[in-house]
């Protein structure tokens, strides 16, 4: 059976208190909306509405980037979730086959949950998505018979009795696509609000003889954020889970609670990830690798074998080979660190490679950006960078080449060859103590005020 999901994503979310919509706020260095598009793909959909509103123009590029197939439709007026459904028609014109609707701000769905959604309306028309809640008095009550759906309650309607049901409403709901308009067609705004609720559906539904049934799911999964406690409590239920999942995946992390994983990080067993480690979006770490304390990585892959840290910091580009070692305050950006280089302590290298073998001294710069441009810098293997040398790219040095320590690197050096570019030293004799004598003088006299 086909599959099409309408993601619901207009809201402005007022108690975000924000500019930016609700759904684009990160979770795991992701959009909360990402998280949605991203669990309605187990269905393999053959089309994805994005229903947007507020920052429309913001959520469109958001959802492209991740579906470039992604339609977008506009709710220009809030008048309740199953009018924004309702935009979705013209984009689904045509489409024979179910309709998924999810919220863009429940980033927390699991694939097996909507399989089983899927699973469910081979029997049933409509199939909606209930939790057992553990205060459920502000959610709808679920009135089941059996298996069929009789009802939705809301809870200052329900009954004492269906006040103690704790089996919710969720709002997410599968649907075959022509009956969910036609169905939606039919409800009123003739409530407090004056708006049209999609689960308002479930009552025409039965009232058309249709089969309605809801499927269970954990709380969790129905999370729903609407201000910044509940996004900081939605990161924290995704760090809980991905770092169990890494614990059980053979990874160590020597203090889990301090590490902060993005939604993408990818990590090999038997790393050992030191305390307060964070991952930014795009990281592969592969087995064995070692991630020292207080280190920053994104958009890197790191090889089996490889140090890092602590206090390093590894930016967009980094590729660590097998064995490589990058140490106390080092940065690393755009760059390929062959097997077994070192750059130890200190050291800026961007926009480089760096051969296999060679070792970097501490202090060492690649100068690449001249004001307008970035330019490459080549070292070649076996090399042996002196400390505190500046290598201004463009630049190359060849197999088993030398630089002095303190050389300024402008040109290039020929294989084997050393480097030295420094001002000659000349020792005075006496001529500290006559400074240090004339700025004492100085001192004293501008401390009598004369």
């Amino acid at each position: 059976m086909t599959t099409a999901l309408v993601i619901l994503a207009a809201g402005k979310g007022t108690r975000m208190n924000s500019e930016i919509p609700k759904v684009l706020h990160p979770i795991a260095q992701v959009p909360m909306l990402v998280h949605a598009m991203r669990a309605g793909a187990v269905l393999s959909p053959e089309r994805t509405v994005i229903v947007t509103g507020h920052g429309a123009e913001a959520v469109a590029r958001v959802a492209q980037a991740e579906d470039e197939n992604a339609q977008i439709v506009v709710q220009q007026e809030q008048l309740g979730t199953a009018h924004a459904v309702a935009q979705a028609r013209d984009a689904l014109d045509g489409f024979e086959g179910d309709a998924v609707v999810l919220f863009g701000d429940t980033p927390f769905l699991q694939p097996d949950t909507l399989e089983r959604m899927i699973a469910a309306r081979a029997k049933n028309d409509l199939v909606i998505l209930g939790f057992d809640a553990a205060d459920p008095a502000r959610y709808g009550r679920l009135v089941m018979n059996g298996d069929a759906l009789e009802r939705i309650v809301e809870f200052k309607d329900a009954s004492d009795e269906e006040r103690a049901i704790t089996f919710c409403n969720s709002g997410l709901m599968a649907c075959d696509a022509q009956s969910l308009f036609s169905l939606i067609e039919a409800v009123g705004n003739d409530n407090a609000s004056g708006e049209y609720y999609l689960t308002d559906i479930v009552e025409i539904a039965r009232d058309r003889g249709m089969g309605v049934t809801a499927v269970a799911c954990d709380e969790a999964q129905t999370l729903g954020v609407n201000s910044r406690s509940d996004l900081a409590a939605a990161d924290a239920i995704f760090q809980t889970r991905a770092r169990a999942a890494l614990l059980d995946l053979g990874v160590t992390l020597m203090a889990p609670e301090t590490v902060y994983l993005s939604a993408d990080t990818v990590i090999g067993r038997d790393t050992v990830i030191e305390p307060n480690v964070v991952f930014g979006p795009g990281v592969t770490v592969e087995s064995g690798a070692t991630i020292r304390a207080f280190s920053h990585l994104e958009g890197c892959h790191v090889s089996r074998g490889a140090t890092v840290g602590p206090y390093a910091r590894l930016r967009p580009g980094t590729e660590l080979a097998e064995n490589t070692r990058i140490g106390n305050f080092v940065e690393i950006k755009n760059a390929e660190i062959a097997e077994g280089a070192k750059v130890n302590h200190l050291s800026y290298v961007g926009d480089a490679s760096v051969g296999a073998a060679t070792n970097i001294g501490a202090g060492t710069i690649t100068c690449n950006y001249d004001g307008v441009m970035k330019h490459k810098t080549t070292i070649g293997e076996n090399v042996f960078i002196g400390s505190n040398t500046m290598l201004v790219a463009p630049v190359s040095l060849g197999d088993g080449a030398m630089t002095a320590t303190g050389t300024i690197v402008t040109r290039d050096v020929e294989p084997d060859a050393l480097a030295v570019a420094r001002a000659k030293q000349e020792n005075k004799p006496g001529y500290a103590r006559k400074l240090f004598d004339v700025l004492k003088a100085k001192k004293a006299r501008r401390d009598k005020g004369t």
